[in-house]
């Protein structure tokens, strides 16, 4: 572990972006139909349920990551080939958020852009961000939150006030009841996003205030799954699902058909740069919780030795994943 603190403000900040990572832009929870919003806030509750799980863990074992306490729960050998596949599983995440939103990036505005490219760049501010130190991250996602807080909010103002939202095209309520519903929560909702936050176990010993990591972890969780809950709400009301089921990224065509008095438009922009800045974190979590677990593994002095070596290979799962972002859609998060 290397030595750093993170505040409670910072690891809130740093789970809120993260939750909400590339759902707030995907096609997210369209098998439930018009109650989509109702199935994420079901998911919700499960997330809750994870949280405790992990607090749980955490209290036990506070001042060890998760490499470190799971050989403690499975024995040596064997929770040493359960933290392993949990590092590979955090590296593959990683990539899959880099190509989508390199992805977002050459379908929206870089479209004659290459695809490495875009990937290529990302990676590499990731891994100097992260080669500074977690709590370098911690102290840039405070202020990139209130960015964060400060788009959705323009976004929503100006998509509420476009006079494009319908709000009848929610309804009727539960209209193919509630078994859609339960089989779109569970478990493709709760896996993602809540049951990502898994990464924070390798995060949580570096907090300064240990006694106020469930209540930061529980508003993060809350706030993020009300937040995605509206916005696939919004979305529906904008697009119908209709539109919504054959949408790569709904709140990007949301938001893109905004027109006011022919003067305020394009303002798909707005989504792009949420994106990039949840994705940014997010894919920094991911990697920074591979490369420490790695470490820890490995009894590796420090893990910059592996940063960027580790990076490539993120770049070559990005690349090499899928071959379009539909087909990657197909896949499990």
């Amino acid at each position: 572990m290397e030595k750093a603190k993170l505040s409670v403000i910072q690891l809130f900040a740093l789970m809120f972006i993260f939750e909400m990572g590339t759902a707030l832009v995907v096609s997210y929870g369209t098998n439930a139909g018009k109650d989509a919003w109702l199935a994420i806030l079901l998911a919700l509750c499960g997330g809750i349920v994870l949280f405790y799980i992990f607090h749980f863990l955490y209290r036990q074992y506070p001042n060890l990551l998760f490499t470190g306490y799971i050989r403690e729960i499975f024995s040596k050998h064997f929770g040493w080939i359960v933290g392993l596949l949990y590092c590979l599983y955090f590296l593959y995440i990683c990539g899959r958020n880099v190509r989508e939103l390199g992805d977002l990036l050459v379908s929206s505005t870089l479209s004659e852009t290459p695809l490495l490219a875009i990937n290529l760049t990302l990676v590499l501010v990731i891994c100097y961000v992260i080669h500074l130190g977690i709590e370098v991250v911690g102290r840039t996602a405070e202020v990139f939150m209130v960015v964060l807080l400060l788009l959705g909010a323009a976004g929503n103002f100006f998509v509420l006030v476009s006079g494009d939202v319908d709000f009848h095209q929610i309804r009727p309520f539960l209209e193919h009841g509630w078994k859609p519903i339960f089989t779109t929560a569970f478990p493709h909702l709760l896996i993602f996003p809540f049951g990502e936050m898994i990464a924070f176990t390798m995060l949580l010993p570096y907090l300064n205030r240990p006694q106020l990591v469930k209540r930061a972890w529980l508003a993060a969780v809350i706030s993020s799954g009300v937040i995605l809950s509206w916005t696939v709400l919004l979305n529906t009301s904008v697009l119908g699902i209709d539109v919504m089921e054959r949408s790569v990224f709904p709140t990007l065509t949301a938001v893109g058909k905004v027109n006011l008095f022919d003067f305020i438009e394009r303002l798909d922009a707005i989504v792009v740069f949420t994106l990039l800045i949840t994705v940014f974190f997010k894919a920094s979590i991911y990697l920074y919780a591979a490369v420490i677990g790695i470490a820890d593994l490995f009894k590796l002095r420090t893990y910059h030795q592996i940063l960027f070596p580790t990076g490539t290979i993120v770049i070559f799962l990005s690349l090499t994943m899928a071959s379009s972002f539909s087909e990657q859609g197909e896949r499990l998060p």
